[in-house]
């Protein structure tokens, strides 16, 4: 018996069964795959906000140290300039997918999150007080909750019943790691079939391969021979393609979970949402899924806070995740060179030179200009907390470094003493500090700077202050659970 099983071992479930573990509660994953070796590079990094989410927790500087920084939020085929945003990371990392398992896999372990591998999750039963797993073996598991983060097909969403609505392919792609015989041609090619593109893998000996195919592919497992197809419809030429590592084939196609809860299940990462891979989310939206759910459960687990605190995931998830994919539609529709589109994506880009348009939607695709609807006040309500330079009686700190244990913060800007979490202590960390600088946030820009913000685990700000303790014991209750005199 397990607190939590986390079903799915890759990017959203490392991330969940880490935070989960920081905040006290026993999680375990089971994966399908038998080693933790991702065959292929798969997606191929991930925005500002992913990479702030990682440094609230001291990891970043992990994946920066592998990754390449390039400035890479495209929309349709416009390239968005985030270099100005305001964060200490204002570009995309260019890292592969099986790097990133790797790294976050070394994370976990050091957490001491067992992971277990080679098992599948193929249903599970539930009732008042925990969740009986099934294994596709045949052997039990049981657990207080049960996430699903196991991938677009998930057999947690569909045993439990969740509607997964949306829209079907009207595409498909084919990607793949192979060898050629031929030279191949350089850069991304888009033409009325879709986007193509070949490179050279770090290797020097693997070629990489993107190509759209010219009728939408069956649901099957690709092989060489489609890839070969696909190639010399667009190319004229499948350049020899040889000994693959691996293919795979994704879509257009975009559905969402109608419900990211059921009881004592929940979903995350692509079990919730699937989409076109333009504008390279997909990691990103999981991990977002993971840091903010994590905290939430762990406290309900823990008796904390009631268990109505987790329908605040799907509230705050559901609709930036729907968000998302919207836009993922429309990228995907302008990576086409049809003379009617063309000429819509020449407007578009029109547009992007627009400063403000391009804020906007560079702010949505890397994720910094999330906001989570708590109400009215302070534009930081909702919203990340920016990542301040502040000056504490230890000296100078960045506020991102009191998030490492995945521990709400009480910032207090104000005069030492003026504000106090009372019985939530034990909770939250109190941090008295100056800051001297400006408060500029992304897509919105400069804001007055409040006297005190209370800062979730997941960095996002649940309480602005003013100098008083106004309106503080609310939110300490809303997000943290009932005072223990």
């Amino acid at each position: 018996m397990v607190d939590v099983i986390v079903a799915g071992g890759g990017p959203t479930g490392m991330m969940l069964a880490g935070e989960l573990t920081l905040a006290g509660v026993d999680a375990a994953i089971v994966e399908r795959r038998s080693t933790p070796e991702l065959v292929g590079s798969r997606a191929g990094g991930f925005h500002s906000r992913t990479i702030e989410i990682l440094d609230q927790r001291g990891i970043a500087d992990r994946f920066l140290a592998e990754g390449k920084p390039v400035q890479a939020a495209f929309f349709g085929n416009t390239t968005l300039d985030v270099s100005d945003f305001p964060t200490r990371h204002p570009y995309t990392l260019g890292l592969w997918q099986n790097h990133i398992e790797r790294i976050l896999a070394g994370w976990i372990e050091e957490l001491g999150v067992p992971v277990h591998r080679g098992l599948e999750v193929a249903g599970f039963t539930q009732d008042d007080s925990g969740v009986d797993v099934h294994l596709a073996d045949g052997g039990p598991m049981r657990a207080l909750y049960l996430v699903g983060a196991d991938g677009g097909r998930s057999a947690v969403r569909k045993a439990a019943g969740i509607e997964f609505p949306g829209w079907d392919a009207t595409r498909s792609s084919l990607i793949a790691e192979v060898e050629v015989t031929e030279e191949t041609p350089a850069g991304i090619r888009i033409d009325e079939v879709g986007i193509h593109g070949l490179h050279l893998m770090e290797d020097g000996r693997t070629t990489r391969v993107v190509v759209t195919e010219k009728q939408l592919g069956p649901a099957a497992e690709p092989t060489l021979a489609d890839l070969s197809k696909a190639l010399t419809e667009v190319y004229d030429t499948d350049f020899g393609v040889h000994t693959p590592t691996w293919i795979s084939r994704f879509t257009d196609a975009t559905r969402q979970a109608a419900a990211y809860r059921s009881g004592r299940v929940l979903l995350a990462g692509d079990a919730a949402h699937i989409h076109a891979p333009s504008g390279g989310q997909g990691i990103g939206l999981g991990i977002q899924d993971a840091v903010n759910l994590g905290w939430k459960l762990a406290q309900v687990v823990k008796g904390i806070a009631p268990d109505r605190l987790l329908d605040t995931y799907h509230a705050e998830r559901h609709p930036a995740g729907a968000r998302a994919l919207k836009h993922t539609m429309a990228q995907s529709i302008m990576q086409r060179a049809d003379p009617r589109i063309g000429a819509l994506a020449d407007t578009v880009a029109g547009l992007l030179t627009i400063d403000e348009a391009r804020k906007r939607l560079g702010g949505l695709i890397s994720g910094l200009d999330v906001r989570y609807d708590l109400g009215e006040g302070h534009p930081l309500l909702g919203r990340r907390m920016p990542d301040l330079d502040v000056v504490t009686a230890n000296g100078p700190r960045r506020v991102f470094t009191f998030l490492h244990d995945a521990r709400a913060v009480l910032l207090n800007l104000g005069a030492p003493g003026s504000i106090d979490p009372g019985p939530w202590m034990d909770r939250v960390q109190l941090v008295d500090a100056t800051y001297d600088g400006g408060w500029e946030l992304p897509v919105i820009g400069s804001v007055s700077g409040p006297a005190a913000v209370l800062i979730r685990p997941d960095g996002h700000v649940a309480w602005t202050g003013d100098g008083t303790q106004r309106g503080l014991e609310d939110a300490l209750a809303s997000w943290f659970g009932p005072a223990r005199h």
